[in-house]
Formats: structure tokens, C-alpha cells, sequence
């Protein structure tokens, strides 16, 4: 297991306020962008006003959270304070917009200069770190990490994990009594590091683990779409975790497959 890059007892996330846009990355659909903060950190910013707002972002903290206690390197998440104002120096009519929707928390994450998209053919990723992530996003399912989008970058030597904001997809259908599916479809055949995969197992993901992790994610984020009080929410996302690691065995017998079949 790699060793994990942050302090596991951190209980929260930094805030800082942006002080300057940058410049837009073009590269996501949500339309992310650069901008420079008051610590003088460069921040890759994810808008509350973009595409699936708070449900993006807190996929984004939950995966995340998860895949850096976990070992995984993943860019250090901030909370990042957006005045509105900064919209009136910004010439694109889109991003303009973005900004001023976009007024109070958002969430950024720290920016790898000169990182480039990682791809396992060009350097092996080895076949415990690959099974490892292939287990990771079959758990989170996250939709997103296929050869036409990787979300990985290579930084320093080392594989970072990005953008999951497409993860938990289910949350997209949270209604009152909602229940977990006994099963959740994943299709891990066009996963990118599934033909670099050594066997997949599994991980220790314990109850504790997962509170912590979800206790990092606002309040108001977690009631935005008006089904749950934040306990409520928080109590929906465990009952997934907790179905999904009950029934591991069943998909990661069908993930066992798809890997044995690439070979």
C-alpha cells in the first residue's frame, strides 16, 4: 500500500479566499479554472455555479477524502472563498457568469505545474497500484477514468489522482426513503489501468473512516437539493459505502473477470 501524502488526522479543510482568476481549463466540461488565492497558492477551482454544482463538489471531497486516507496521491483539497466581483475583469461572456454564480464556498484543488496527463502504456503503473484504483473507482463508481479521460496525472514521477466529480452517481436520485440498489452497474472493460492490473482484492474502508470523511463536506451542500437534513444525507452516503463493501464480493469477482479476460 503506498503511504498516504497528508496527515490522516487533519479533521478538516484548509479555506482560502481567491484573489485573482487566472485563467479558465478548458479541458473539463465544468469549465474549472486557475485562480491564485490569498496563502500565494495556485488553486484549480471548481465552480458551485457549474453543471452539477454541490453534487460534483461533494463527490469531488468524499472520493477524494477517501482515496488520500487510502494512500493515493491526490491534490491537497481547499475551500476557496469566491467574491463575485471578480467577474467585472474577466472579458468571456461564460466564464463571467460562472464567476458570479459562484459567490461564497467552492472548492479547489492544489495545482501541479508542469504535470501531464498520465498514460499506463507510456509508463507502468505497476500491477498494485492499478488493481488497487481499479477496485477504488468500482467501490466509488466513478464512471470517469477511462482512456478517453484518464483523470490521472504524472507529477514528479508519481501517478495524482483528479476529478471525480462523476463519482457517486446515485446521489442524483436521492428522494425521500431513498435505499441503496443491492447492486450498482460498473463496466470496468474500458477502465485505464485494467490491462495493467494485478489481481484485485480489496480494501479496509472502515465505518470510522468513512464518517470522518463525510463529515468534511458542508452542510448546506448536502441539503441543496432539499431531500435530506445534512445528518440525513450523511447517513445515505454511509448505507451506500456500507452495501457496497457488504456485497464487494460479488463485484469484485465480476472486476477479477474483466482484468483475467485482458490478459
Amino acid at each position: 500500500m503506498l503511504s498516504p501524502t497528508v496527515d490522516d488526522s487533519r479533521v478538516d479543510l484548509r479555506t482560502v479566499e481567491a484573489t485573482r482568476y487566472v485563467t479558465p481549463l478548458r479541458e473539463g466540461g465544468s469549465l474549472p479554472g486557475l485562480i491564485e488565492a490569498d496563502d500565494l497558492g495556485m488553486y484549480v477551482l471548481k465552480f458551485r455555479g457549474a453543471g452539477h454544482g454541490l453534487k460534483a463538489l461533494t463527490a469531488e471531497i468524499i472520493v477524494g477524502e477517501l482515496a488520500r486516507r487510502l494512500g493515493f496521491r491526490v491534490p491537497e483539497m481547499v475551500f476557496v472563498t469566491l467574491d463575485p466581483a471578480l467577474a467585472k475583469s474577466e472579458p468571456d461572456q461564460e466564464v463571467q457568469e460562472l464567476l458570479a454564480t459562484s459567490g461564497g464556498q467552492n472548492l479547489g484543488f492544489d495545482y501541479l505545474p508542469g504535470s501531464f496527463d498520465f498514460n499506463p502504456v507510456v509508463r507502468d503503473p505497476g500491477p498494485e497500484l492499478a488493481a488497487r484504483l481499479v477496485w477504488l473507482d468500482a467501490l466509488t463508481l466513478n464512471v470517469d477514468r477511462s482512456w478517453r479521460n484518464p483523470n490521472l496525472l504524472l507529477w514528479h514521477k508519481n501517478v495524482w489522482l483528479i476529478d471525480h466529480g462523476a463519482s457517486l452517481y446515485f446521489h442524483h436520485s436521492f428522494r425521500e426513503g431513498w435505499k441503496p440498489a443491492s447492486s450498482y452497474r460498473f463496466d470496468a472493460h474500458d477502465h485505464v489501468m485494467l490491462p495493467a492490473a494485478g489481481p484485485i482484492t480489496g480494501e479496509t474502508v472502515s465505518t470510522d473512516m468513512l464518517k470522518e470523511v463525510l463529515a468534511l463536506v458542508p452542510d448546506d451542500w448536502l441539503t441543496s437539493d432539499g431531500v435530506f437534513d445534512a445528518d440525513g444525507a450523511r447517513a445515505a452516503y454511509l448505507s451506500f459505502f456500507e452495501s457496497r463493501l457488504a456485497n464487494s464480493d460479488q463485484w469484485v469477482k465480476e472486476l477479477e473477470a474483466a482484468r483475467v479476460a485482458r490478459v
